[in-house]
């Protein structure tokens, strides 16, 4: 009987590159039984959009049963690609698009709309991003659910961008809610969910809990 593999859920990353890598070098994680999944935000903010994207693209490639999910940041940058609305522009410049538009070395918005600035492999990445993720006993979403609602019938937004409703709210989804999006100091554990987001982006750590271990990991 083959061993039961751990899950190893990572927080918002928004171009922190090196402390990217450095977690992922310290996860006790193996490929083929452990499964990783990142909550989102891999874009903006941060200097190293274009090698977050890149290593986790590599990743992917090398192992299909990551799962990467769909952060509020890389939601609007696709739907701007989706709908050209001009309206969603201000809303990427205070997100931190030109920082992740310099990470490939563009200093306008030339090729934004058409996400033409990206490779390949990371455009692909982007638009295979899951709006949630359920395992046996978790559930893997960015920033949260809306109680009531069935999983499959939750909002987008919802998905990438709840915070307060969310995370005051003591409803019982059935499964542990694992997420990201909020920013803590320390990880978030309630009998109903763990957050994790700890500001990795404004020189806290970015972490990873371990599952079913609850074990937490930093860089």
């Amino acid at each position: 009987m083959g061993l039961i593999g751990k899950i190893f859920a990572i927080g918002d990353i928004h171009g922190c590159y090196e402390k990217l890598r450095d977690l992922l070098a310290r996860l006790p994680y193996q490929p083929g039984r452990d499964r990783l999944v990142f909550l989102g935000d891999y874009i903006n903010r941060g200097p190293d959009t274009a090698k977050v994207l890149g290593l986790l693209s590599d990743l992917q490639e090398r192992d299909p049963s990551l799962v990467a999910l769909l952060g509020n940041h890389e939601y609007l940058l696709l739907e701007y690609h989706r709908t050209g609305d001009p309206a969603l522009l201000p809303y990427l410049r205070k997100m931190g698009i030109d920082t992740t538009l310099k990470s490939y070395g563009i200093h306008t918005g030339f090729g934004l709309q058409s996400l033409d600035f990206l490779p390949a492999a990371h455009r692909d990445f982007l638009k295979g991003l899951r709006l949630y993720w359920e395992s046996a006993d978790y559930l893997f979403v960015h920033a949260g659910l809306e109680p009531g609602v069935a999983l499959a019938d939750q909002d987008a937004t919802t998905c990438c961008e709840t915070r307060d409703s969310f995370i005051t709210s003591g409803h019982d989804f059935g499964k542990k809610v694992i997420f990201g999006h909020s920013e803590f100091e320390l990880p978030l554990v309630t009998p109903t969910k763990i957050g994790i987001d700890t500001g990795a982006v404004y020189g806290n750590l970015l972490t990873a809990v371990e599952l079913p271990g609850l074990l937490f990991h930093h860089a």
